[in-house]
């Protein structure tokens, strides 16, 4: 689909048309970039989503997180938008998009918009995808965004230059490697969440997070919660904070910020250069074609 296509389906999308915003997202996932980038509101929204990112290790309940907040975001008539970042198979270069059945009870809600994404082999937690889909959004007059990463550990951290805040997922098993992910993923949130709490070593994860985060010149305010989301117990307070940190209406800066800026740039870039080495890898099928690589 060409620019004129694109341009067009966001014109209906940002009307309130559900269909034409899925095809929008998807016309951003695979279109040229110079094309995409050729949507002025992509680029300079008149308003914008408070990003919600939430990472964390595979199996610590992010999903479900997701989920429940989902319904209590809705409680507060807010318009949710999900993106939900499944790993890709590095042979058939698919997704499960199992996330998808955790959130069926939302499906039917006008109020809510729910994007699966493959992660494409991206390093960072996120596909470059996700960037310009944050993005579109953006321009549609969603209220928040929500963006759960696929299982990420020390140096997948993509979600830190999109999220406006960044919640990382822990459970009580994740104590031991504590120490190990301080120099990547818990630097960069603004809440830890320290999910299935009713399993022992939660409260002692606990003071472990909470020792990290306050020691000597690299102490954050940085809020740890215990939560049971599979139950609903203890996410009233990840609301309000999602909620209290809406209302202090720094998105626009955000987006404007020349850091978040050129780690944008270099996603997408980065993108574009792989597929480009993709389909010269393509040819490839005897010992002398290597050559072409470098020509």
């Amino acid at each position: 689909m060409s620019a004129v296509e694109g341009t067009r389906l966001y014109d209906l999308a940002k009307a309130g048309d559900f269909q034409a915003f899925a095809k929008l997202l998807t016309w951003l996932e695979r279109a040229p970039l110079k094309d995409a980038l050729g949507i002025p509101a992509l680029l300079q929204p008149a308003r914008a989503a408070f990003r919600f990112g939430i990472t964390g290790p595979p199996g610590a309940g992010k999903s479900t997180i997701v989920a429940r907040l989902i319904g209590s975001l809705r409680a507060q008539k807010l318009r949710v938008g999900v993106i939900a970042v499944d790993p890709s198979s590095p042979f058939t270069k698919g997704a499960i998009l199992g996330d998808r059945i955790r959130y069926s009870d939302h499906y039917l809600d006008e109020g809510v918009f729910i994007r699966s994404l493959g992660s494409r082999g991206s390093l960072g937690g996120l596909s470059s995808a996700a960037f310009l889909m944050a993005r579109a959004f953006d321009a549609c007059a969603f209220d928040i965004l929500l963006i759960e990463t696929v299982g990420v550990g020390q140096t997948e951290l993509d979600v830190l230059h999109v999220a406006d805040q960044v919640c990382v997922v822990l459970v009580p098993e994740s104590g031991d490697s504590v120490q190990a992910m301080k120099a990547g993923l818990m630097e960069i949130a603004d809440v830890f969440v320290v999910n299935k709490s009713d399993r022992p070593g939660a409260a002692g994860l606990v003071r472990e997070i909470s020792a990290s985060i306050h020691d000597g010149e690299a102490a954050r305010a940085v809020e740890v919660l215990q939560t049971v989301a599979s139950e609903n117990r203890g996410l009233e307070r990840l609301t309000e904070l999602i909620l209290l940190a809406k209302s202090k209406g720094s998105m626009l800066a955000n987006r404007a910020d020349p850091k978040r800026l050129r780690e944008e740039a270099k996603a997408l870039l980065r993108a574009q250069w792989e597929s480009a080495l993709e389909t010269k890898l393509s040819k490839i099928n005897a010992a002398k074609d290597l050559l072409t690589l470098f020509n």
